[in-house]
């Protein structure tokens, strides 16, 4: 497995766009030199900021590109989604693609929440309500769409689709929830056609996005659901393995994460779990979980949409109220905690987690970003800068009015990221 993770580190170093859901390789790693090493007392400087509208999804950056997506609300629970092209240097807006949704049913009614995923000329876009659509990144036009509800009988999740589609090699795969036995589905990524479906829609697919990995002499895609954790095979959908693990109220979230020390996932209410990979074939064991189906008395790792990371022996993450911890990789036993990072002990407090060399750039929901080195003893903050206004509702929680949940794009030196009102890019390259 440190073989196959150093493999796979050496394919993306060379890259400076974030063409997917958390960079390439879905790895949260930011690989480029030359970036600052603390933000300028006057702040960071926009490099352009453009008016947007409503949405959770994050920005995709390819060969100059920005893409995203956006609802503009219409009457009642109807609206348009879109997806956008933006000149990276500029912000100017190259095109757009529209088509029409409703939001009915859907619990946090404010657009699309899945980051783009951009494979050479296509870039994939998937909607809040099922919509899946294939355009060509020059230009928008469509090459292929489809809908999870009308065309797989998918039921429509409590909190939408969320999971940004995967592209390996020549097949799209993607978390759909349709029926019959087409939970995960894979498209040939050019056509459209279906090439395979796997595992049963009796119960709800739930928010993870696949993953791919190679352990055991395989490639992987890791797909978590709120009844297991399971690997399938990229090119036949056959399940190569699977572990339980039920989750209260469907609420998987966060991606998985691939280690030396095995692969990790944490949920909100059920926490965190350890699977040992075999190293020989495909397979894999518990290591260890945590004690706790509550997110109130919590032992370890209870996480919501932040996707932890591991770093040596020590997992990092933010809890279920909020509280950046520490666990050891191992056992999984809690290390520290602190709640400097977020600043409040309030359900539902997070933060998007990326790496660059030994530091990391945590973006929380207060719309801060936070330059900061975690570390086995404890929490070191580099320093703080403000980024935007957080927009989307808090619901239930009890200090701020809103929250920021974007997964902003590391690319060029630079970030990019939206609320419900712009989308900014700030330089972060380290000054002469």
């Amino acid at each position: 497995m440190r073989v196959a993770l150093a493999l796979l580190f050496a394919t993306i170093l060379p890259a400076a766009d974030w063409p997917e859901w958390r960079g390439a390789g879905r790895l949260g790693v930011w690989t480029e030199d030359g970036v600052l090493e603390k933000f300028p007392a006057e702040g960071l400087t926009a490099v352009w900021r453009k008016p947007i509208s409503r949405g959770y999804a994050g920005p995709a950056v390819a060969d100059g590109r920005v893409f995203v997506t956006e609802l503009e609300p219409g009457t009642g629970s109807k609206g348009v989604e879109r997806a956008l092209c933006l000149d990276e240097e500029t912000g100017e807006r190259l095109w757009q693609r529209e088509w029409p949704v409703d939001y009915a049913g859907l619990q946090y009614d404010l657009g699309p929440r899945a980051t783009p995923t951009v494979d050479g000329d296509r870039v994939y876009v998937y909607g809040a309500v099922g919509d899946l659509l294939c355009l060509r990144a020059s230009d928008g036009e469509v090459v292929w769409q489809l809908n999870a509800q009308r065309d797989f009988s998918a039921q429509l999740p409590t909190w939408g689709f969320t999971a940004a589609p995967l592209v390996v090699d020549d097949r799209l795969i993607v978390l759909l929830g349709g029926e019959p036995d087409a939970k995960v589905v894979a498209f040939d990524k050019r056509t459209g056609k279906e090439l395979w479906r796997a595992l049963s829609s009796d119960s709800e697919p739930g928010y993870s996005p696949p993953i791919l990995i190679e352990v055991g002499g395989r490639r992987q895609v890791v797909q978590w659901t709120p009844q297991a954790v399971q690997a399938l095979d990229p090119e036949t959908g056959a399940v190569l393995w699977q572990q339980p693990f039920q989750a209260n109220v469907g609420l998987v979230v966060a991606t998985p994460v691939l280690s030396p020390h095995g692969l990790l996932v944490s949920s909100f209410y059920n926490g965190s779990r350890m699977y040992r990979l075999d190293s020989e074939r495909p397979g894999a064991e518990l290591i260890w979980k945590g004690n706790s189906n509550s997110e109130i008395e919590t032992d370890g790792l209870h996480s919501l949409v932040t996707t932890p990371v591991v770093d040596g022996d020590r997992v990092y993450g933010i809890g279920s109220y909020g509280a950046l911890r520490s666990l050891d990789a191992r056992t999984g036993r809690r290390v520290w905690e602190t709640h400097a990072l977020t600043k409040e002990d309030a359900r539902w407090a997070s933060g998007q987690i990326v790496r660059q060399g030994d530091r990391y750039f945590i973006n929380n929901d207060r719309g801060e970003l936070v330059l900061a080195r975690l570390k086995p003893e404890g929490f070191e903050e580099i320093d703080r800068t403000f980024l935007l206004e957080p927009t989307q509702p808090s619901m239930r929680r009890r200090e701020l009015d809103a929250v920021h949940w974007t997964h902003p794009a590391y690319a060029n030196r630079c970030l990019i990221i939206r609320n419900d009102r712009e989308i900014v890019r700030y330089s972060l390259a380290a000054r002469p």
